[in-house]
């Protein structure tokens, strides 16, 4: 059984002479949740509407379950759930109405799935309130209900908290990690608000014009992210000793420019920069330094673009 979930292999889509997608190679495991992170235009719906199967590579290929070649991947399909641009939802329709049409639309015996998903999305109360008249955030979790119907593995979302307010985003946060921590379930967000899925990824990818740029779990980007009191003296081997026997602690790294990343005592510089004035020390740079995750994300882009 393969550990990854999906993986696509030089996935190139092209319109007239325009590529939307150019030779993406792309890996999601099994068990994560996988932020795809993108200005509009980057090319994130492109690839999830290739992977749904509701569009075509031009070039390349797509792997889901370790199954790949048409046949198979229709099969594969099935254990896939999705909202793409927006949940697709009876206006007129109850919630508990909705999730009806919607299984006997799949062809999934049994009602009693809905009720388990109202419950589960905390729809449970709406009663007879129509569709309509929900709040957006209330039609993004009915969604969510319509594409866990038949028990998926997978869960791809195309932009799930785009417009809601700031409960309604702590609402769906909180259901999709439920989701993910107990029913096991894989998860793919696309989304360009980094600052959110920062909250809930545990891998991204960011694509740009595109392309992808770069992969890496939520570790490696926190790290990348890491904030630290930047610091440069004349004796670095003696600004060490001093960290770690008057200040205890072994939380930082001489680098091989002779200059310290200290990621302790961030919110007490001024303690740290006395205590090192008063051992002797010449400080010749003395400053916070690290990036925010938006930050980390503009400046790759930026990168590219400027490069």
């Amino acid at each position: 059984m393969s550990e990854y979930v999906l993986k696509t292999t030089q996935l190139s889509k092209k319109y007239k002479k325009q590529y939307a997608l150019n030779k993406v190679n792309l890996a999601i495991k099994k068990g994560s949740i996988y932020g795809f992170i993108g200005q509009n235009g980057a090319g994130k719906s492109t690839l999830i509407k290739m992977v749904t199967g509701l569009a075509f590579p031009t070039e390349g290929s797509i792997e889901l379950f370790g199954a790949s070649g048409n046949e198979n991947l229709v099969l594969a399909r099935k254990r896939i759930g999705t909202i793409i641009e927006g949940p697709a939802l009876y206006p007129q329709m109850t919630a508990t109405e909705n999730l009806e049409a919607h299984r006997l639309l799949k062809g999934i015996p049994g009602k009693e799935c809905v009720e388990k998903l109202l419950i589960l999305v905390g729809l449970e109360h709406t009663g007879k309130k129509r569709a309509k008249n929900f709040s957006l955030g209330m039609k993004q979790r009915l969604g969510i209900a319509i594409a866990l119907l038949g028990d998926p593995e997978f869960l791809i979302l195309d932009e799930p908290i785009n417009g809601l307010d700031p409960m309604g985003v702590v609402e769906i946060r909180e259901l999709l990690k439920r989701l993910n921590h107990e029913y096991g379930i894989t998860i793919l967000i696309s989304s360009h608000i980094l600052s959110e899925l920062h909250l809930l990824a545990t891998h991204y990818g960011i694509i740009h014009k595109g392309e992808i740029i770069e992969q890496l779990s939520a570790k490696e980007l926190n790290e990348k992210c890491q904030q630290y009191l930047h610091i440069k003296v004349d004796h670095p081997e003696k600004a060490a000793t001093i960290l770690e026997g008057t200040l205890k602690t072994n939380d930082f790294e001489v680098m091989p420019d002779g200059t310290i990343k200290l990621f302790q005592y961030l919110d007490a510089p001024g303690k740290v920069s006395t205590i090192l004035v008063k051992e002797g020390l010449v400080i010749e740079q003395f400053m916070p330094m690290g990036e925010e995750l938006e930050s980390y994300f503009m400046n790759r882009i930026g990168g590219i673009q400027h490069g």
